[in-house]
């Protein structure tokens, strides 16, 4: 088994965003934030967040909130719950949850604000769903998106959590995955952030059990998952290649080393893989020379999974990588200082 490239790997994030004309940065352009949350949550899994500029981070970040209170993908974007759960994330990273106004971004959470200021929409619905934006979607992704943002603001009072609940397990199937509605497939990634174009489409399915069994846990209602019958869909996921897919019959792809194993692991039954195996898959899909982790060895390298990548490997409890929450999304020490010190 190869080794972790770890500094290769911190080379490569950094000069991502040095590099704004080529294709990745072009076509990453409406979702700049959400590339800045996986490359700076990979850096801090490194150990590596000190090699950016903090200040410089936070006040780009700073000037992607709209004045409603949400943020958008990149300067001047409309906001979007999307965006929002990953500048709390990265605000979070760098301990500046204070440079929020909590009550105004918690507002945008629960209400879409219309561009006039004077109109507002609540954005979740009468049965316990979440809407994504003014337009309506409903999703599982904005379930689980609400339900974190709101958390790891501890403003998780603020929405009716036990209709949340009740709408998440309304989507639960007979094979004991989620689906992103009701009646819908059941996908082992709620794919939170979509990378590019392609991968939107690609992955707009993968919508359901990581996001739906990560806002059980965040809620405290875990019981409601049938954790042998979820649990051997999920180890089902595994491939010759020790890889992960999201769906029976598809090709394993290294994204979903996060989405399957955070939800085995949150389910406790992560036994039921073979972990080296997967650790294995993950590490053959580093580029050796220049850094970055692709979906499957031999292909094009990206932020999204050289995230999901680095992120796997610590839930596999890869040397030297920080521990990372596999509800929260971020690094174990990050969300026991968000998180702790409203339960004491």
């Amino acid at each position: 088994m190869g080794e972790l490239q770890v500094e290769k790997h911190t080379k490569y994030i950094l000069a991502v965003e040095k590099r704004k004309d080529d294709f990745e940065s072009v076509v990453m352009e409406h979702l700049r934030l959400n590339g800045a949350y996986w490359g700076l949550t990979t850096l801090d899994i490194l150990g590596k967040l000190d090699a950016v500029d903090q200040d410089e981070v936070i006040s780009w970040v700073m000037q992607c909130q709209h004045e409603a209170g949400g943020f958008g993908g990149n300067i001047g974007h409309d906001p979007h719950m999307l965006y929002t759960l990953s500048a709390i994330q990265v605000l979070a990273l760098f301990d500046k949850l204070h440079v929020l106004d909590v009550d105004k971004v918690s507002s945008c959470i629960l209400h879409h604000v219309f561009w006039n200021l004077s109109l507002s929409r609540s954005l979740q619905n009468e049965d316990g769903s979440f809407s994504g934006d003014m337009w309506g979607e409903v999703d599982t992704r904005f379930s689980y998106i609400a339900i974190c943002s709101l958390a790891l603001l501890r403003q998780l009072d603020k929405i009716d959590v036990g209709k949340a609940v009740k709408y998440i397990v309304s989507c639960k199937n007979v094979d004991g995955g989620f689906g992103c509605t009701p009646g819908a497939e059941s996908h082992a990634g709620q794919i939170i952030f979509c990378c590019i174009t392609v991968l939107q489409s690609l992955l707009s399915l993968s919508i359901a059990v990581f996001c739906c069994v990560g806002a059980l846990a965040i809620t405290g209602s875990l019981h409601h998952v049938d954790k042998d019958l979820l649990g051997w869909w999920l180890c089902e996921r595994q491939v010759k290649s020790g890889g992960l897919n999201g769906r029976p019959e598809k090709l394993p792809d290294v994204c979903y080393s996060w989405w399957v194993l955070s939800s085995l692991i949150m389910i406790d039954r992560v036994h039921w893989i073979d972990k080296e195996k997967l650790a294995k898959f993950i590490l053959d899909c580093q580029d050796t020379e220049k850094g970055g982790i692709s979906d499957r060895p031999d292909d094009a390298v990206d932020v999204f999974h050289t995230y999901f990548g680095v992120a796997g490997l610590s839930l596999l409890e890869y040397s030297g990588l920080k521990p990372i929450d596999p509800a929260y999304a971020l690094p174990v020490s990050v969300v026991n200082k968000v998180i702790l010190p409203c339960r004491r």
